[in-house]
């Protein structure tokens, strides 16, 4: 039985004038399609948010997808800090992609492909910032 809406109308229904409505089968009533560009924009969000605090000059997270029905495959770019726990971080950014993609775009995600675009250095504790660091002729 169909759900009552708003209107006295139900769902599926469609009502043409002077006639009984017409009711169209869940599986005849289209879908929604999310673009691929959305599903990136989602999954490089969660990646931002993954990560506790970015190098001051590391470009944010980038991300790539391709999507085959429900299912979408991410490549999430990084820049990271170093020295750090680098495989830790992938595992955070991996789980918080995967999650969001799938509580907000609604498809599984079986694959986060994490790549380091570059390691930031950090300074030494107690260097100050801008000076010189490593061995100076």
């Amino acid at each position: 039985m169909a759900e009552e809406q708003a209107g006295g109308e139900r769902s599926g229904e469609t009502r043409k004038p002077g006639r009984a409505p017409v009711v169209v089968p869940p599986g005849e009533r289209g879908a929604t399609r999310i673009a691929d560009r959305v599903v990136a924009k989602i999954a490089a969000q969660a990646a931002r948010e993954a990560l506790a605090e970015l190098p001051p000059d590391a470009v944010p997270p980038h991300a790539t997808v391709v999507v085959h029905h429900d299912r979408a495959r991410v490549r999430v770019s990084l820049e990271l800090p170093y020295p750090s726990d680098i495989g830790g971080q992938c595992a955070t950014v991996r789980d918080r992609v995967a999650s969001r993609v799938h509580a907000l775009a609604g498809m599984d995600v079986p694959e986060v492909a994490v790549e380091i675009e570059r390691l930031h250095l950090a300074p030494p504790h107690g260097a100050a910032p801008g000076k010189a660091q490593g061995r100076t002729r």
